[in-house]
């Protein structure tokens, strides 16, 4: 008989936690879910054993140590940031707000993919230089700024962005920077945390 999955919630809200716990067991049984709301006890705890961790922003980037080795394992709670997109570029990002039939398909489509692919990287059709892009825009790079550090036109640099967008489905750059961090294209200390 397979064991359960194993998933480690770690939210402040307790709340949103358990609601979340509910959606899990009432949609995606067998499971056995583990609810934190401070990492500490998530890491004296089931931090190792979890095969999935649900987590939101704060969390992530607070600990982006623990979580970027896992970004495969690993969906992200967004709030509101994500312009009521689909999500279907960014297997690893919810948007808090979206309706629960919205939520229970990004996390069966998430479930699936990290079962089926636990360790391959998705780039998701991203050519060099789009990832090169990328990796600027959430870097903070205006767009004159992109085309002078890659030497190529600023309308290059605009239909860069264009594609990259309809590739991926994300159109803010907190969207981007949440996908370029949990496909390895940035690192956390690549990323100023100041406001």
């Amino acid at each position: 008989m397979p064991r359960n999955r194993q998933i480690a919630i770690l939210l402040p809200d307790t709340l949103q936690a358990v609601g979340l716990e509910c959606i899990l067991n009432e949609y995606f049984s067998p499971l056995t879910v583990s609810r934190f709301t401070n990492y500490p006890d998530f890491t004296q705890k089931s931090a190792e054993m979890a095969d999935f961790y649900f987590t939101n922003a704060n969390y992530f980037l607070l600990h982006i140590d623990f979580f970027l080795p896992r970004r495969a394992k690993t969906i992200v709670l967004m709030q509101h940031t994500m312009d009521a997109l689909p999500l279907s570029g960014a297997m690893n990002l919810i948007a808090e707000e979206a309706p629960l039939e919205t939520l229970i398909e990004q996390i069966e489509s998430f479930l699936s993919l990290a079962d089926a692919n636990s360790h391959s990287e998705n780039n998701k059709g991203l050519s060099v230089r789009e990832v090169n892009v990328l990796r600027l825009v959430v870097s903070g790079y205006t767009n004159k700024e992109i085309a002078d550090q890659l030497s190529i036109s600023l309308n290059t640099v605009l239909t860069h962005r264009k594609n990259i967008t309809a590739k991926l489905g994300i159109k803010t750059v907190s969207g981007l920077t949440f996908y370029a961090i949990m496909n390895g294209y940035i690192s956390g200390t690549d990323m100023s945390l100041d406001p």
